[in-house]
């Protein structure tokens, strides 16, 4: 006769089988890409009810802009009047410099950098995980999105496209523990790499040596190496550049000129060269190659980096 209530596996040996597969499964997506298409997949379905749980937020908001009072409407249009005013003054200096800027590029033979397309792109969500600096925007595959494609906004550097769905994508952001980026010293071109170090606030620049003409208030700009950020966009400012006495290397800290924590529109920009999305090295882990010394402040380079992108998870 057999009994009411068989007995299965033990718990314990269940849980070793679970154990088992789960590691089998990341190292099969990590090495071979197994599950990517599986992911699209996924992201596709769950579109739909990430639209629908951003749904009362946006209604909020619309409601909040709908009860603004005539007097604030008014303050505000007299202040973007004065704002707009201001900035076609500067526009007016900057058409002048692009094309002075243009000649000299013409008469030196260098090529003119041209427009690059963008789009505009909304935030859905931030990912819950404290360890990782990813959020969600409602643009896909559908728009053109591409994997590794730069992500701005209008102040500085965001990140860069991980993930695509067919209607939304997931974005890197800069200070992911797991991103780096080349880095250029406007005022003296020293080229470095700045990576993330889990912190929405901070970036690390590594491997300077510790004579490196780094200064407090620098504006870090993308270099353009690697081929995937754009040259000229601004990155971070530096807020401690300094050397503690035993280690081989300057301790060079950055903040993002980017509010991550206050993001709500994004910039996706198109660039002349995308990356192969087959081609694993094209979202390899951030470049941390060693800078090579130099014998002098001035002319201390950082060593070139073969990937500005982040790491797939």
């Amino acid at each position: 006769m057999k009994p009411i209530f068989g007995r299965g596996p033990s718990l314990q040996l269940r849980l070793f089988l679970a154990v088992i597969i789960s590691v089998a499964a990341i190292v099969a997506d990590s090495r071979f890409g197994v599950f990517t298409h599986v992911r699209v997949y996924l992201s596709s379905l769950v579109s739909p009810l990430q639209y629908i749980a951003n749904a009362p937020g946006t209604l909020l908001d619309t409601m909040s802009t709908q009860v603004q009072t005539r007097s604030s409407l008014i303050e505000q249009t007299k202040q973007q009047e004065q704002q707009l005013l201001t900035l076609r003054s500067r526009l007016l200096k900057l058409e002048q410099l692009e094309h002075e800027n243009q000649r000299l590029r013409e008469l030196l033979g260098s090529p003119v950098h041209k427009e690059s397309r963008k789009m505009v792109a909304e935030l859905l969500s931030v990912d819950s995980d404290p360890f990782s600096h990813q959020v969600l925007i409602n643009k896909g595959a559908l728009d053109g999105v591409y994997n590794g494609q730069p992500v701005i906004n209008d102040q500085g550097v965001v990140g860069q496209v991980l993930h695509v769905g067919s209607t939304t994508s997931r974005v890197l952001l800069i200070t992911d523990s797991s991103h780096g980026i080349p880095v250029r010293v406007l005022r003296n071109d020293l080229r470095a790499i700045a990576s993330g170090g889990g912190e929405l606030d901070k970036l690390d620049l590594r491997n300077l040596p510790r004579n490196t003409d780094v200064q407090v208030g620098d504006l870090l700009v993308t270099s353009g190496l690697g081929g995937r950020f754009p040259e000229g966009y601004p990155v971070a400012t530096v807020t401690r550049s300094d050397y503690v006495e035993g280690k081989p290397f300057a301790q060079v800290e950055a903040r993002p000129l980017v509010a991550l924590d206050r993001l709500r529109y994004l910039l996706l920009l198109w660039t002349d060269k995308k990356p192969d999305v087959n081609d694993k090295d094209a979202l390899a882990p951030a470049a941390t190659a060693p800078v090579a010394p130099a014998t002098s402040a001035a002319t201390a380079p950082a060593a070139p980096a073969t990937s500005a992108a982040g790491a797939t998870r």
